[in-house]
């Protein structure tokens, strides 16, 4: 742990070094002070490079105003004038740039930004600036990346395996709110990146996963919310469960049913098991759906077996018991994972991207 602990520390400190622009500051010797302590000579030299020390300082970032002139040339003879393209814009006509557009996006949806006071910021820093026209400049953007929106989200609809989820989302309404619900659908490429796509509706209804993953096959990965039916077997994607859901449910139950700690172990032996994919660095490899089948596989086993045998002796309504309904209704989702190294144990990334708008 302690090696693991320096190298992480070190990897951290390389990163800083490369994200942050360096600017050096060179401090001099103040004449009075140009003389050697020991003899008083000034015949001094530099010794070495220098000492160095690192600062990290903020410094204020600023808007600027940009006075585009494109330039006019006339023929002399009085019949041609040729003018120099304009600038691109986002909009057209419109007064603010990409960056400034960019800005105003990241502000609110990746730093919670609310755009009043958005609007304060940009005016201390000598911009003219309201609300509204931050909100008219936000939808613009939206407009303008919507292709792009679209074209992520198509490009998650076919991968083989897809992450998603959905949340309550309050939204404004006529003296009012109401509930709407902000969807996520997430896919890792074959480098191992994520690309996550948002939708946001006003109901929780199948429509949204219809209209994402409508027609696409493969496997997806949900809780046992059946509005992803509409997209799943029998003639869509196969549905895979999620352990982390199971094992709340468990854990839920453990101030009543404090047998319950025993389904929380087997739980552990199935990540262990992916801790053990992830150090070897065999994960969504033949080796990692062997490791699965030879170690995995024989948990889940017991695990039914110790499910089977504490139904019974629990109520169908009580914690414990809506949890071992729960994990055996869903028992063929949630084991699919031994049989295919691609597919994860749960779906934590889905929510960890919600986490994002909450």
């Amino acid at each position: 742990r302690a090696e693991a602990a320096k190298k992480k520390r070190q990897e951290r400190a390389a990163r800083k070094a490369e994200e942050a622009l360096a600017r050096e500051i060179r401090h001099a010797v103040p004449a009075e002070e140009r003389h050697c302590p020991a003899c008083g000579s000034e015949d001094l030299k530099p010794l070495g490079p220098g000492r160095t020390s690192v600062v990290y300082e903020y410094v204020p970032a600023r808007f600027e105003k940009q006075v585009h002139v494109q330039e006019v040339l006339a023929c002399a003879c009085g019949r041609g004038v040729v003018t120099a393209p304009p600038p691109a814009r986002v909009v057209d006509r419109g007064e603010y740039g990409p960056g400034f557009l960019a800005h105003v996006v990241t502000s609110k949806c990746a730093d919670a930004m609310p755009l009043h006071r958005l609007a304060q910021r940009v005016e201390r820093s000598g911009v003219p600036m309201s609300r509204s026209t931050l909100t008219d400049l936000f939808h613009q953007a939206a407009s303008v990346l919507l292709p792009l929106c679209q074209h992520l989200l198509q490009c998650i609809a076919s991968a083989d395996v897809v992450w998603a989820d959905e949340t309550p989302l309050r939204v404004l309404d006529v003296k009012k709110t109401r509930l709407g619900y902000l969807w996520t659908f997430l896919t890792q490429n074959e480098a191992g990146q994520w690309l996550i796509g948002y939708r946001f509706s006003l109901g929780r209804a199948s429509k949204t996963p219809k209209e994402v993953l409508g027609g696409t096959s493969g496997a997806l990965v949900v809780d046992a919310y059946t509005g992803y039916n509409a997209v799943t077997l029998p003639q869509g994607r196969v549905r895979v469960g999620c352990w982390a859901h199971c094992r709340r449910r468990f854990f839920d139950a453990l101030a009543t049913a404090p047998e319950a700690r025993e389904a929380l172990d087997f739980i552990l032996a199935l990540y262990r098991v992916e801790a053990l994919a992830r150090d070897a660095g065999v994960v969504r490899t033949d080796a990692h759906r062997e490791l699965r089948q030879q170690q995995s596989l024989p948990v889940l086993t017991a695990l039914r077996a110790w499910m089977e045998a504490q139904a019974p002796r629990h109520l169908p309504k009580g914690p414990l018991g809506q949890a071992i309904s729960y994990a055996l209704k869903q028992w063929d989702a949630l084991t699919r994972f031994v049989s295919d190294a691609r597919l994860p144990l749960d779906n934590n990334r889905s929510e960890s991207a919600l986490r994002k708008a909450a």
